[in-house]
């Protein structure tokens, strides 16, 4: 995952849209809370934060050394909103097997293809991982009080700002507010619209001619504060890398031809 080029085609077209069904649902884990702080300061760049956090971001941080771009997370001052490495092991996924034990990444189809399966992240053409960790930073520092309210009921009152990426795309970043709840008493159930604890979006928008097609992952744990910049860390049970899991597994595939 050799073949009549129309029968690839078919498995293309069939095989990567496996891979859109095995996205599961969310849970959280002991480190992110509902979208709340981390420990907020960090001495140390943001390549040293990544470093000192290898549970969540061992491969994150070999590709941004693959990627050509470790200068950058060691001085250049931007925001990252981090993927985690959960997110790189169901892009690379394994040769065979079922969509439950990991096969629905892109060594299944280069497995199917006859190609050259990814044995580690060097394996993946340098380029395609620098194109798509540049989504994720932003020039300057913005922690989640310096972005704008968005209501995803309410786009035209409350509707986020759009920021471009280092990468040259355009992605919606805005602050969720979300209601309190007060449930004490079943029988009278009390809302308070806005008040409750407020939490990050940023949605990448593949088309900026249809600007209302997004893309959109909650942040996880936001406004980690290394020496050059501020982390926000995507909900890794909402996201995929590149924000897109087929897309990046098709740059992949057209790199192993």
């Amino acid at each position: 995952m050799c073949i009549m080029r129309s029968l690839k085609n078919i498995s293309y077209v069939l095989l990567i849209s496996l891979l859109f069904c095995g996205i599961g649902s969310c849970k959280k884990d002991d480190y992110y809370k509902d979208g709340g702080l981390a420990q907020a300061k960090f001495e140390g760049s943001i390549m040293a934060y990544l470093d000192s956090k290898p549970r969540e971001f061992d491969s994150i941080a070999q590709i941004v050394r693959l990627a050509g771009l470790e200068e950058d997370f060691k001085t250049k001052e931007f925001t990252f909103f981090a993927p985690r490495d959960e997110n790189i092991k169901r892009l690379i996924g394994l040769a065979r097997g079922n969509s439950q034990n990991g096969a629905s990444g892109a060594n299944m189809l280069l497995y199917q293809l006859g190609r050259d399966t990814i044995k580690t992240l060097a394996d993946v053409d340098s380029t395609i991982w620098r194109k798509y960790l540049l989504r994720y930073m932003f020039n300057g520092k913005r922690k989640l009080m310096d972005y704008p309210q968005i209501d995803f009921d309410l786009l035209n009152v409350y509707k986020g700002q759009n920021y471009t990426s280092f990468g040259n795309t355009v992605s919606n970043i805005g602050v969720v507010y979300n209601d309190a709840i007060n449930d004490s008493d079943k029988n009278n159930i009390t809302r308070l619209k806005y008040m409750g604890y407020r939490q990050l979006h940023i949605s990448y928008i593949p088309d900026i001619s249809r600007p209302r097609e997004w893309i959109s992952c909650p942040v996880a744990s936001s406004d980690i504060q290394p020496d050059n910049g501020v982390v926000h860390v995507i909900d890794y049970t909402k996201a995929e890398f590149g924000y897109g899991r087929g897309e990046v597994i098709v740059d992949i595939l057209e790199s192993k031809r």
